[in-house]
């Protein structure tokens, strides 16, 4: 592990024993912890979408809460009580309409844009978002507009054992700290069930990202990142391979869409809201552009930010509004980042080189890495050269 990761690894193993302290005394209820959790999750899942798109391709993509939004409102649609089409279905089918309502509109958008430059890119997704925002605030007929969708059940209703899994658990009572009893109910079960579905989302997305960075395909989409016109040069389409980044990334920010969708039982318009975009772009470059890792981690440390402030504004002696308190702390967050840590807290390292370069190097040389391998090599190198060298002008006396 380097430097980075080590800190990073110490940070979140104090953060963890910190909040199990605070369960345990009371202080945070754990069904709340699960949510909190589940929230983390789903910013991780757009940020892994963003990552494809703008850390693996370079594409600037501002339509991030557009594609949520599609995701969400596509479950919603198809399972809500209130629904104006559907309702009533399934949510494998809403899972099912939301993937294909992000495919067809990042495939639309895309054909249009994906020519242009990066700064055209930007402005074309980000009048996108509020496009998807505004028709999804006016159509009530599909929407139900500004009322939002309401009653729209859990993920796994009407799944064998599975749906009836939080009423049939009994509740439990543990009591570690003598008068600090924490309570696990009917609602712990539920939220559990909420984040082991954004475990199975965030684990699948994150996988298929890994194997396809390391592929050939991820290749093309680094050289397209670094130079596109060398990509061009060596008979790459790289107008294809920009496609199908984005329309990667948008199922993935659908993804966390759909489970946004059943976490929360309702969804409205607001929930668009252009804020989520920057909060997404924040956690991205705070992770490090291009990293996996680093999108995992700048999704919950973002959520950290959201959801802080609230228990610090619950504080008589603190009493701040956790509105400007949160928008504070992000701005400060940008500006120490950019400052001593541009590359972001967890920078890519193995997904910009090739997969094996430091694996064959730990084999040879398990105390050093590659750059100190190679400059040892080098000066090995030159020493030999300037033996043979002496050797030889002593011979030839």
């Amino acid at each position: 592990m380097t430097k980075a990761e080590q800190a990073v690894a110490g940070i979140v193993a104090a953060v963890a024993i910190a909040l199990l302290l605070a369960m345990l005394g009371g202080v945070l209820s754990p069904t709340y912890f699960l949510f909190l959790f589940g929230l983390g999750g789903m910013y991780a899942l757009m940020s892994l979408g963003l990552n494809a798109q703008w850390g693996f391709t370079g594409l600037i993509n501002f339509s991030v809460a557009a594609f949520f939004g599609l995701g969400a409102y596509g479950a919603a649609i198809m399972t809500a009580s209130n629904s104006p089409l559907a309702g009533g279905f399934n949510p494998i089918f809403g899972l099912a309409l939301a993937l294909a309502l992000a495919a067809v509109v990042a495939v639309a958008i895309g054909i249009p844009t994906l020519r242009l430059r990066a700064d055209y890119l930007a402005i074309a997704t980000l009048g996108l978002a509020e496009v998807i925002r505004m028709v999804i605030l006016n159509e009530g007929d599909y929407t139900a507009g500004s009322q939002g969708l309401r009653g729209i059940p859990s993920f796994f209703e009407g799944w064998p054992i599975l749906s009836a899994f939080p009423e049939t658990m009994p509740g439990l009572e543990i009591e570690i700290i003598p008068g600090q009893a924490v309570v696990l109910g009917t609602s712990f079960w539920r939220q559990l069930l909420n984040v082991s579905l954004m475990l199975a989302f965030l684990g699948t997305a994150f996988f298929v990202l890994r194997r396809a960075h390391r592929a050939p395909w991820g290749r093309v989409l680094r050289t397209i990142r670094s130079d596109e016109d060398l990509a061009k040069a060596l008979g790459k389409n790289t107008y294809w391979y920009k496609m199908q980044a984005f329309v990667l990334g948008s199922l993935i920010m659908a993804l966390a869409g759909v489970f946004y969708a059943h976490l929360n039982l309702f969804v409205n318009p607001g929930d668009l809201d252009p804020i989520t975009t920057f909060y997404v772009w924040v956690a991205v470059m705070l992770g490090g552009a291009g990293s996996n890792r680093g999108a995992l981690l700048g999704g919950f440390v973002v959520v950290a930010i959201r959801e802080g402030p609230r228990f610090v504004g619950d504080v008589p002696v603190f009493a701040l509004d956790p509105g400007p308190l949160r928008l504070l702390l992000i701005g400060l967050l940008i500006v120490l980042v950019m400052r001593f840590r541009p590359q972001g807290v967890l920078p890519p390292q193995r997904e910009l080189i090739w997969p094996t370069a430091i694996d064959d190097d730990n084999r040879t040389t398990p105390k050093m890495g590659v750059r100190e391998a190679k400059t040892d090599g080098e000066m090995q190198g030159s020493t030999d050269v300037s033996t043979e060298q002496s050797g030889g002008g002593d011979s030839d006396e």
